[in-house]
């Protein structure tokens, strides 16, 4: 514990929060950086502390993470959890890009360039595909969607450490954006709904995202709802 780091992105949603939750419960880092855009309400205490990024473009995020992880001496394991959940339908696919491709980019840019980092564990979405049709509707599970998660995986490939965890939850339960009523109704559909399309709650991904960062893959791998299971039963 003592030589090891989290540095995490996009800690202020329903899923960062479970997050950030999961890695001071684990026990197993020193310190955890939280990229923000501005302190949380109410505010983590140690050993979260803040990394402030107020204005968060690509050009500043990626020197304020390559400096917050060239800070620490021991091992620095990037997390991101950043997207922009809900709204996706109101936005251009540009502005689209703008938050889950370009910022996540950026982090990813920011981790290698410290020479510190070897693993960034990073949360896409089922059904990710950069091939997808740019078109119609940006909704979440419509083509258009599935093509920026798939842009974004390609991009932290690309930009990152030399080994990305990818995982690929599908109806998040527990968050913010997922309707109580489907939250309550998915569960029943369990025993119909092929592994990889489950639902998963919040504190699952963070649990397999954890996971993963004790115990990193010697390359990139992709992570579905099964195999995040897996993550968690120590398989």
């Amino acid at each position: 514990m003592k030589d090891r780091m989290a540095l995490v992105l996009g800690a202020s949603g329903s899923v960062g929060h479970a997050l950030v939750d999961e890695l001071v419960r684990s026990r197993a880092f020193a310190r955890i950086v939280v990229v923000v855009r501005r302190p949380p309400e109410p505010a983590w205490g140690p050993p979260v502390i803040l990394c402030l990024v107020p204005d968060m473009r690509p050009e500043l995020l990626a020197p304020a993470v390559e400096e917050a992880a060239r800070a620490w001496q021991g091992e620095v394991t990037g997390f991101s959890v950043l997207g922009v959940g809900a709204g996706t339908a109101r936005m251009s696919i540009d502005e689209h890009r703008a938050v889950d491709v370009e910022l996540n980019a950026a982090f990813a840019r920011g981790l290698r360039a410290s020479g510190r980092v070897g693993h960034l564990a990073f949360m896409s979405a089922i059904g990710a595909d950069a091939t997808a049709r740019a078109t119609g509707s940006g909704a979440a599970g419509m083509p258009r969607y599935a093509r920026v998660k798939g842009e974004a995986e390609a991009a932290v490939l690309r930009e990152g450490p030399p080994v990305v965890s990818i995982f690929r939850p599908a109806m998040i339960l527990g968050s913010r954006h997922t309707p109580a009523l489907l939250a309550a109704l998915l569960p029943l559909f369990t025993p119909l709904t092929p592994a990889r399309f489950r639902s998963i709650r919040t504190t699952e991904i963070a649990q397999a995202m954890v996971a993963a960062a004790l115990r990193p893959p010697v390359q990139s791998q992709v992570y579905s709802y099964p195999d995040m299971m897996r993550l968690i039963a120590g398989d």
